[in-house]
């Protein structure tokens, strides 16, 4: 699965793009970059779900062979597989939602880190985002595919905007491989006996596109970027590493609540090119499939190794997010214990924290852990492991996921659905109203919503 990629996405990407030249470097006037851009402008009309119905690329500016290749994908792209069960998906957007800013912490604290652990993926990461200096963007590129995909009616085709946003993402993963491969992953397979060297960059300040046309590539030790073992490690960092997080914070969910969501984000994932034998149906599958997938990862070494920058970079963006100095280290904390020690070993996160840091967040852990055991006799939902994790999860959310001056970038009409979601997740429905009462003191008094799109809207 190294060697394979997305036939339909790389496809699509080869006939828009051409072939590059045999050898140096594309001048800047050459005709891939301009349609790279456009292609990237196109994606603003796919505003929702119901807009690919009918949606046909212009001529104009890509011509006519180009524009029909990205017709042709989005009419073949957006149709859900035969074995979607809309009750599943449904039950797992209100599993996602439910959790709300709990959700948010579990995948920046859990399923980001996992998805740093293969190298391979992590380099690519590194190129393509420069992570360690546009945490924020690269952080909120992701937030801008998760919410629409799990808001309510996100994989509906005549509802949410989910299926939009991850074709956008499935064209932009192949496109990141034609650049590094500098052409379709078919052609450079015949040539994997030889790796692509890096080249010298023309310009003092290169774009994203010339950074990743220039890096060069070893298809014979590395397989293909973005291939579809690490496109399935990567789905289950969303799935499988949010249900197992859940589960090592004592609120895990029933079995048929794990199976829906695993089930909803594999339905994200044929959308997103991948194959259905690398999905997982149950936990158990799930755990064996990510085991087996990380020690393949783990065996290739990269030198120099880029994922410790990659993950200190990701943990000081979430602690600039906490007022508060003393808990300012708990990301590193939580990330250590809900992905193990070996992961935090990976990325650099296995330093020494300040003694007061460690000691107040395991004293919340098992106090809450506790407290949570002895009170479920009677009140089965209640969790102040929920309570804190939320609060953790405000603050991130507030002050870089949800910021009123860079907003999401999501269609305006999206960006208020998600406006209306976050004021539901002012209050815990599950906590009683002195522990509401005790997390309004540690976010904010009255609605968490921040009116992102009117502030964008505004003068």
């Amino acid at each position: 699965m190294r060697r394979h990629a997305d036939p339909l996405g790389d496809g699509t990407i080869a006939r828009i793009l051409g072939d590059w030249p045999a050898q140096g470097w594309p001048a800047d006037d050459a005709p891939q970059w301009r349609r790279i851009a456009e292609v990237n402008r196109l994606f603003g009309e796919w505003v929702d779900n119901a807009s690919l119905a009918h949606w046909h690329a212009p001529s104009t500016v890509l011509g006519q062979e180009a524009a029909q290749a990205l017709t042709d994908y989005v009419q073949q792209a957006q149709a859900l597989p035969p074995w979607a069960d809309p009750q599943k998906i449904q039950r797992a957007e209100r599993l996602f939602m439910e959790h709300g800013a709990l959700s948010c912490i579990l995948l920046f604290c859990s399923s980001l880190p996992e998805c740093y652990v293969l190298p391979d993926l992590a380099d690519v990461l590194h190129t393509a985002g420069q992570l360690e200096q546009h945490t924020e963007h690269r952080i909120r590129s992701t937030a801008a595919m998760i919410f629409p995909v799990m808001m309510r009616g996100g994989l509906d085709a005549n509802g949410g905007a989910g299926i939009a946003q991850t074709l956008k993402v499935r064209l932009i993963h192949s496109t990141i491989r034609n650049l590094i491969l500098r052409g379709a992953p078919p052609d450079a397979l015949q040539a994997c006996l030889s790796a692509l060297p890096p080249l010298a960059q023309p310009a003092a300040k290169p774009t994203l596109y010339q950074t990743l046309f220039a890096r060069g590539w070893n298809v014979a030790d590395s397989g293909l970027p973005c291939n579809q073992e690490e496109l399935a490690y990567t789905l289950l960092t969303f799935s499988h590493v949010f249900l197992r997080s859940l589960r090592r914070l004592g609120i895990g969910l029933p079995r048929a609540d794990e199976e829906a969501y695993l089930h909803a984000w594999n339905v994200v994932g044929h959308v997103l090119g991948i194959e259905r034998g690398l999905m997982a149906d149950t936990m158990e599958q799930a755990a064996s499939l990510f085991a087996r997938m990380q020690a393949q990862g783990r065996s290739q070494a990269l030198v120099p190794d880029p994922r410790p920058a990659l993950g200190t970079a990701l943990m000081q963006t979430m602690a600039q997010s906490i007022p508060w100095p003393v808990v300012q280290p708990i990301p590193v904390l939580l990330t250590r214990y809900l992905c193990g020690r070996e992961t935090a070993h990976d990325l650099g996160l296995d330093r020494r924290v300040p003694l007061a840091s460690s000691a107040l967040f395991w004293a919340m852990l098992l106090l809450a852990r506790g407290v949570d055991t002895l009170v479920r006799w009677w009140r089965p939902r209640f969790s102040i492991s929920r309570t804190l994790t939320r609060v953790l999860g405000y603050h991130f959310m507030s002050r870089v996921l949800m910021s009123q001056t860079r907003p999401l970038q999501l269609p305006d009409g999206l960006l208020n659905q998600l406006d209306a979601v976050v004021k539901g997740w002012s209050e815990d429905p599950h906590a009683p109203a002195w522990l509401n009462q005790l997390e309004d003191r540690l976010t904010t008094h009255g609605s968490w919503n921040p009116g992102v799109a009117r502030s964008r809207a505004a003068p």
